[in-house]
């Protein structure tokens, strides 16, 4: 359904059974697909591609020019997956010239109250966005993150998978997979056990990855040392294998 108050312009593309509210605002060059609710004073600009079964609560701002001050009008886009949770006024930018031109947002994720991706930011699957969590420009986000409440990632930051951003973190380095952050600024605290638990890692997997973050953050060893004692739990266990390549690409190095 779609409210008489709703302004579509012309050039936009709605999918079948879309909910489009009072209020609400949907501009010229973008595509919402199936399935997607969006409620009341909603403002989505493009270009930007959504997905099907996205839900859009009231107040949020998806697909806007971003804030950053190089940015002159050039027309990227932000391209959404399925069925993401974009809570009240949660704020989502385009990407620029800068990067690839675009912002990525894949699927599944929970965007809460005032959450923010800055342009040209990766966000993977399955990620949560506590209230008020922000992301600068040109990070990256891996799947099954979490970001705690209040948290801030600085600019062109990577966080890995399944790693855990304590509330109030500020995150100015990479974060590793599984790894759990605290302080500011954020600083390694444990892995995120509870995490691979919930997501089916066997106990062996979980063990090796502790071994893992004791390589890297409590024995008095340098990242290539650490990773070169790491080889043969890498060769066996994909996780751990994922954290050595994740320190291997580090390009800001990793929290400390």
């Amino acid at each position: 359904m779609i409210h008489s108050t709703a302004i579509i312009e012309p050039g936009a593309k709605l999918g079948n059974n879309v909910s489009v509210g009072p209020y609400s605002y949907i501009g010229n060059d973008v595509v919402i697909g199936d399935n997607c609710i969006i409620e009341s004073h909603v403002v989505v600009k493009g270009p930007s591609t959504i997905g099907s079964g996205n839900h859009i609560f009231q107040f949020a701002s998806v697909g806007e020019a971003c804030q950053d001050k190089k940015y002159n009008n050039e027309p990227t886009t932000l391209i959404m997956g399925d069925n993401n949770v974009i809570r009240e006024c949660a704020t989502i930018h385009r990407g620029t010239i800068q990067d690839q031109g675009v912002t990525k947002i894949g699927s599944n994720n929970l965007f809460m109250a005032y959450t923010h991706v800055a342009h040209d930011a990766v966000i993977g699957d399955n990620v949560i966005f506590a209230n008020n969590a922000s992301v600068a420009g040109h990070v990256h986000v891996g799947d099954w993150v979490i970001l705690g409440g209040n948290s801030g990632v600085h600019q062109f930051c990577k966080i890995g998978a399944h790693a855990f951003i304590g509330m109030y973190s500020g995150v100015n380095k990479d974060v590793p997979p599984f790894v759990t952050t605290i302080g500011m600024p954020a600083g390694p605290a444990a892995i995120n056990k509870e995490g691979m638990k919930r997501r089916g890692f066997e106990s062996d997997e979980i063990m090796a990855v502790r071994r893992a973050y004791k390589a890297f953050y409590r024995k008095s060893l340098g990242a290539d040392e650490a990773i070169e004692s790491l080889s043969e739990d890498a060769a066996k266990y994909p996780a751990v294998k994922l954290m050595v390549d994740f320190v291997k690409n580090s390009e800001r190095g990793i929290v400390r």
